[in-house]
């Protein structure tokens, strides 16, 4: 019995020691990369070189990548980094695509076979259904990056403007 009391001391001792050690000598991490990335369109599209907003906005942080370098946050994007970052702003690089207006994936219902390559290619799960099922578009979550269109071997994906779209739930 006094070895588990002295055992159930010891671990509340060690314990409270962690606690305050971690509480003590922590360290804050850079807060940079969280700003360039709360002004990233958030559309994980890849089109910027990176697999996604935080990346690249990582490696903005880091200069390894340039701020014009993402067509779906476009001209007003660059310039809100170019400020941000305390840089000139540049145009929009076109060897990383164009800026165009928002859109989001409309799925042919009828003619979609079911196949579920677009559930893999979409980088934010906008898309629901199932393998042999027909799949559909939460437009609200969809962010237009367009990487399930060219995965659809029956072509049955559109991008349409997110303005022609219906009001969307909570908006």
């Amino acid at each position: 019995m006094a070895a588990i009391i002295v055992l159930s001391l010891l671990f509340a001792g060690f314990g409270w020691l962690l606690s305050f050690s971690s509480k003590r000598l922590a360290t804050e991490g850079d807060p940079l990369p969280d700003k360039i990335d709360a002004l990233l369109p958030q559309t994980q599209c890849g089109q910027c070189g990176y697999p996604g907003c935080r990346p690249f906005a990582e490696a903005i942080a880091r200069d390894e990548a340039d701020i014009n370098q993402c067509p779906p946050g476009g001209e007003s994007c660059v310039l809100a980094l170019a400020e941000l970052l305390g840089r000139e702003p540049k145009p929009l690089d076109p060897a990383f695509g164009l800026e165009k207006p928002p859109a989001v994936a409309v799925i042919d219902e009828p003619r979609c076979i079911g196949c579920a390559l677009c559930l893999q290619a979409c980088p934010v799960d906008a898309i629901l259904g199932a393998p042999k099922f027909m799949h559909t578009v939460l437009s609200a979550e969809c962010t237009g990056c367009e990487l399930c269109v060219p995965v659809c071997p029956v072509d049955c994906i559109d991008m349409m403007n997110a303005a022609a779209q219906p009001p969307r739930l909570g908006s």
